[in-house]
């Protein structure tokens, strides 16, 4: 079991309870998935791209991503329909909670002259949103075998249905949020 899930069951779900005022067990917040997102507009023209970050996405998640293709034309872009544009991968469960790990204690103190994360970047429905820079934060990625440093975005989704209480739920997990 992972520390963040040993974590939330022994001490975060108490502490919730009491600071949210709520008693029944299943009305307490609680994480319901993770989307890692990457979309590049060099895939485009070359398709080789594609199998980069499949691959970065995948050491990453621990899991195999799905590809994602546009669903219109748009001519301003040269876009066609069915151009694989990038991968997503969706992570529940303990694959979840592990990557919550990495996030918080190994990649978000690696990053270049960080500050925090905004807790602006709420949706209003309880989910956070968050882009990373440099995919090379993470420890799974070899930095001598990177063709180029891409970015990709993290979707925390959560069971709260406002943003405080998810604010408070991430808070608990202790997400380095700024003021």
């Amino acid at each position: 079991m992972s520390y963040s899930k040993s974590k939330y069951f022994s001490e975060i779900r108490p502490a919730l309870k009491n600071e949210l005022g709520i008693r029944n067990d299943f009305m307490l917040p609680r994480l319901d998935k993770i989307v890692l997102n990457c979309t590049s507009s060099e895939a485009v023209q070359d398709g080789k791209v594609i199998k980069t970050i499949l691959d970065e996405l995948m050491a990453i998640a621990g899991q195999r991503p799905v590809i994602t293709t546009a669903k219109k034309s748009i001519a301003g872009f040269k876009l066609r329909e069915g151009v694989k544009l990038g991968v997503k991968v969706t992570l529940r469960k303990d694959k979840m909670y592990e990557f919550i790990d990495r996030l918080i204690y190994i990649a978000l103190p690696k990053v270049r002259d960080f500050r925090g994360i905004s807790s602006r970047s709420f949706d209003g429905q309880g989910n956070f949103s968050m882009g990373i820079k440099e995919q090379i934060v993470f420890p799974e990625i070899n930095y001598d075998k990177l063709d180029k440093v891409r970015g990709f975005d993290i979707t925390i989704c959560t069971t709260a249905r406002d943003d405080a209480t998810a604010l408070a739920l991430l808070k608990a997990f202790k997400f380095p949020f700024t003021s």
